[in-house]
């Protein structure tokens, strides 16, 4: 019972570390915005480039400047920002053994935020696409392991019929049952059409949209129209 309670006040001591990995396109970027907004949270997002410099020395301060200024900010809120680093396997890709400056500098920024991460006591959500390349070392930092899968079959037919009204039933379960897209695949698809219409003035059809379908998983040929001279 002793080390139940003693387990409750750990927990209650350590911040919450998650990790959204999955598919492109399936919404990880997404969830964390939601989740900010259903909070009440606002997100310190960190651009990739802020943590890289091309002289030597400086990227381990600006990793441990990105935590300071996260933690000032914190401070100045009523509810904890979430930090969020977007594509995260840049930073937190598997160790190198080379002894160039370039791997030197890469060792030296994962091990600054594996120290970061073992005892941060705040919000911190990492996402990417390709987390088999992530270093063992963090897998232990993340509280959660959360996997986003591309979307089922009827997901997918309520993405269709959200985004394009004017399919019928029978349209949209044809485009989800063909095609294995995610979310961002259908949204890339249907601001594409939005872009012919306006262009050609004509509302497009369900085999115009199908191509539009192969052309996003690199299985089609675009069909180009031509607009204005040299016709």
């Amino acid at each position: 019972m002793r080390f139940k309670n003693d387990y409750r006040i750990i927990l209650s001591q350590r911040g919450e570390t998650v990790i959204l990995h999955g598919p492109p396109g399936t919404g990880k970027t997404e969830s964390v915005y939601q989740i900010a907004r259903k909070t009440g949270r606002n997100i310190f997002k960190v651009d990739i480039s802020e943590s890289k410099s091309k002289w030597f020395g400086e990227s381990e301060k600006l990793i441990k400047d990105i935590f300071a200024r996260y933690k000032s900010t914190a401070k100045k809120q009523p509810l904890l920002p979430i930090l969020l680093f977007n594509e995260a396997d840049a930073l937190l890709s598997t160790r190198r053994e080379s002894a160039s400056n370039v791997s030197q500098t890469e060792n030296a920024i994962q091990n600054i935020l594996l120290e970061e991460l073992e005892n941060f006591e705040e919000i911190f959500i990492a996402t990417t696409n390709l987390v088999k390349n992530l270093d063992p070392a963090f897998e232990r930092r993340f509280l959660f392991k959360i996997k986003i899968n591309n979307p089922t079959m009827s997901v997918k037919q309520k993405i269709w019929q959200n985004r394009l009204s004017f399919l019928s039933p029978v349209q949209t379960n044809t485009l989800a049952e063909n095609y294995s897209l995610s979310g961002g695949q259908i949204e890339n698809i249907c601001r594409k059409i939005m872009m012919q219409e306006v262009i050609t003035g004509t509302k497009i059809d369900l085999r115009e949209i199908s191509g539009f379908c192969e052309v996003e998983l690199f299985g089609g040929t675009p069909k180009v129209q031509r607009i204005g001279f040299g016709r």
